[in-house]
């Protein structure tokens, strides 16, 4: 069965990775986007709070989605853009914990309507949020922005260590199956 607690740590080693790329877009391209009305770095980091606290937040109370914007009005500049971030993750986080067994077996109404069991619903919000990180790393990687590796190694590296324990470059060989 769903376990809460267990759900909301991984939900927060999401968050850390997210906000660690987020840290590394530059203070001059917080608003910077790839094409006229796409997203900007700035919008996607906002986004991903309000869609937190304003979708998420309320809709597993069974409240209707509160989420109008995400634009410069909520937060303008990189320092207040992750202050933004993490003010809205620690909201929504208060009211996740509120949230009883009774209601994680329930039925919640998304914002199109779908009714769906309320912890069905809730997982998917790790799988919006790390959509959208994935666009932050595109898009800071267009502007040759570094940024972390998501667990601590690049494949470069993993390749690199793989290669000095003697693995050989992988060829497609069916699996062999042991009859002993």
């Amino acid at each position: 069965m769903f376990d809460l607690e267990e759900f909301l740590g991984h939900f927060e080693k999401v968050r850390q990775r997210t906000r660690r790329v987020a840290e590394c877009i530059p203070d001059d391209r917080v608003e910077w986007a790839y094409k006229p009305g796409a997203f900007t770095l700035g919008d996607l980091v906002r986004h991903i709070a309000v869609t937190e606290r304003f979708i998420w937040g309320e809709t597993v109370h069974g409240r209707q989605s509160a989420y109008v914007t995400h634009g410069r009005e909520l937060a303008d500049g990189r320092d207040a853009v992750l202050a933004f971030l993490d003010r809205l993750h620690a909201e929504s986080m208060t009211l996740f914990r509120m949230l009883t067994p009774e209601a994680l077996a329930g039925k919640v109404a998304t914002p199109e309507g779908t009714r769906l069991t309320t912890w069905k619903w809730l997982r998917m919000m790790p799988e919006h949020e790390i959509h959208h990180r994935g666009q932050l790393y595109t898009m800071l990687g267009m502007l040759d922005v570094p940024t972390p590796p998501i667990y601590g190694m690049t494949a470069t590296d993993v390749q690199a260590r793989s290669r000095a324990n003697g693995q050989q470059p992988a060829t497609h060989q069916p699996p062999t199956t042991s009859n002993s």
